[in-house]
């Protein structure tokens, strides 16, 4: 079946939990109005399912080809992007004065959300895209901005993020990669990079690698890495020296080329410096965090397309005898409660997943557009804690709920002719690439527990303890046990959190690491149940959606988030691994 945006739920995320209302009442998007904001993703949601979702199935069993360095993609994949970047959606998050039209990150979420769900393997290479504008705004010159970033923006180029190297993977240290001064304000780059996805294609005329490379006098480690900005086809139209020699066969995403790429085989590839030397990794990591976002929405996307295909088959299934089923016949498995609670567990992942990108996408919206410098800062902070929870929980999620959606199909989402495994196998890349989960866990226990002394982790403690008071004082009994649920889970992460930074004060590192990743799975749940108790609370009594949603916040309190305590025991408790750990698995 084609994907279709569910764009009710999507507009209602947008406005009651991640606080488009607020923001535009605020005045922060002055062009802007919830009735504009519906009608955008409207259209963008038929453009992905009637023009990119056809695409998903052919991507997955045609692939792209390499012939002689030269890749061309499945067919209908250049015509369906032309059509995308003449319709606007490549520009709509981008600076005015190159062509963008400067609307907010929040709605380009949700768009990027419904490109991936329409096909993972076509929704990334603009997300590419997106984050080498943003590493050029923030730092490259005006010569290079004046050159490139209006063809970007548009998307009539697309960008790559060169970092990967055979023996350096997340382990940047290692980076080998040269970078020679010719003394032009030019620098010849010579090195092989791995998995760059789009590296080499046919959508576009030009590709704009931005790669990490190392100076003749650069100091050994991270901090002797400077970013460079090498274009596939020069400023005079001829060729530069880098070229793909081999595609990765993969296990899912067949649809995008993951390439090698080559540079400096023929005497050097035309670079150009982005920021100041042997600064690269700041430079990069401006990209890199454009891109964590982007990847957590493909984790959301990826949940909403299984569910979607999974809640098809289920009422289209039948099989056995439900007892709630009062037809002829056997029952539609959707009538059988395991099957339900399958379904119920895939839709509150998807949902919660969603909620906390979209939270993360406004904070970075109110980072940029607040007047007042602290509100600024505070904002910032927020996306910062909240964008490794938003990358590794959707991911996650995403992985799970394909999972469950091949289990939904029984022997049928086995075989490929249904689709189902399909989205198990391009979901698998979403929680390794663009920093691993792991990788997000440590950033956020490491990193950004302790940002303001501890004072922004513990503000979005309160917000969740205020929405567990809000549905105690609001909720009804149909609403089952949630608020109590919550209210458990969210002093179960106070717990965590507490320990955890007093772990770090007292120099007990390894306990912290070790916690880590049971800790930002105990904070997506948690943020993520009380996401969806505020979507039910601001749903209306008379709107049609309600006892959907106040029964999802419910079934995820009381099925999923249930688990919090638990998690927060392994947390401060599960540490003693580390002590015997290499000799256990020695023997």
């Amino acid at each position: 079946m084609e994907y279709r945006a569910p764009v009710q739920d999507m507009v209602h995320m947008m406005r009651h939990v991640a606080g488009l209302d607020e923001a535009i009442a605020q005045g922060l998007h002055p062009d802007l109005s919830t009735e504009l904001v519906e009608q955008i993703l409207e259209e963008a949601g038929k453009f992905a399912g009637d023009a990119i979702s056809p695409l998903n199935r052919v991507g997955d069993v045609k692939g792209p080809k390499l012939e002689a360095g030269v890749v061309t993609t499945p067919p209908g994949w250049k015509e369906a992007y032309q059509a995308w970047t003449e319709a606007g959606w490549n520009a709509l998050p981008g600076p005015d004065e190159y062509g963008g039209q400067n609307l907010p990150i929040l709605l380009n979420a949700a768009c990027i959300e419904m490109w991936n769900s329409a096909s993972l393997s076509f929704g990334i290479a603009p997300l590419l895209t997106m984050g080498g504008i943003e590493a050029l705004i923030m730092h490259a010159s005006q010569d290079l901005k004046d050159r490139y970033l209006e063809k970007l923006v548009t998307g009539e180029w697309t960008a790559t993020m060169n970092l990967t190297e055979p023996q350096a993977g997340s382990d940047l240290a290692a980076l080998r990669s040269k970078a020679e001064p010719v003394g032009d304000g030019t620098y010849r780059i010579f090195g092989q990079k791995i998995y760059i996805t789009y590296g080499e294609h046919d959508m576009t005329d030009n590709i704009v690698h931005l790669v990490l490379a190392r100076l003749p006098d650069a100091p050994a480690g991270t901090k002797g890495i400077s970013l460079f900005l090498v274009p596939k086809i020069l400023p005079d139209g001829t060729r530069n020296d880098v070229f793909c020699n081999g595609m990765e066969h993969k296990l899912g995403l067949h649809g995008s080329p993951t390439c090698t790429m080559v540079y400096g085989d023929e005497g050097g590839a035309t670079g150009w410096l982005i920021g100041e030397e042997n600064r690269g990794l700041a430079c990069m990591f401006t990209m890199m965090n454009n891109a964590r976002l982007g990847v957590g929405l493909q984790g959301v996307a990826a949940c909403e397309r299984a569910y979607q295909q999974a809640l098809h088959y289920a009422r289209d299934r039948r099989q056995g005898r439900a007892a709630s089923w009062q037809g002829e016949g056997m029952a539609p498995i959707i009538a059988h409660p395991d099957v339900q609670r399958m379904l119920m567990t895939m839709k509150g992942l998807t949902q919660a997943s969603r909620a906390i990108c979209y939270m993360t996408a406004a904070a970075l919206d109110r980072s940029h557009s607040l007047e007042d410098p602290q509100a600024r800062r505070m904002a910032h902070e927020r996306a910062s804690l909240l964008t490794p929870i938003a990358k590794a929980f959707s991911t996650d999620n995403a992985n799970e709920v394909a999972s469950l959606g091949v289990q939904v199909h029984g022997g049928m989402g086995y075989v490929e002719e249904t689709g189902a495994a399909q989205h198990m196998r391009d979901a698998r890349i979403l929680a390794i690439y663009e920093g691993t989960n792991g990788i997000q866990a440590i950033d956020l226990v490491t990193r950004k527990l302790p940002l303001s002394g501890g004072d922004t982790v513990r503000g979005e403690i309160a917000r969740l303890r205020a929405v567990a008071a809000r549905l105690t004082r609001e909720g009804s009994g149909e609403y089952g046990d949630a608020a109590a649920r919550i209210r458990d889970a969210v002093e179960s992460l106070d717990r965590a959190t507490s320990y955890l930074l007093k772990a770090l004060a007292g120099n007990a590192q390894q306990d912290a690491l070790a916690g880590a990743t049971p800790y930002l799975r105990l904070f997506g749940i948690t943020q993520g149940a009380a996401a969806l108790a505020e979507a039910a609370l601001e749903t209306p009594e008379d709107d049609a959606h309600r006892i959907a949603r106040v029964a999802l916040a419910r079934f995820f309190a009381e099925n999923l988030v249930s688990l919090a305590p638990g998690l927060a025991d392994t947390v401060t408790h599960g540490a003693g691994f580390t002590e015997k750990a290499e000799l256990a698995l020695a023997g």
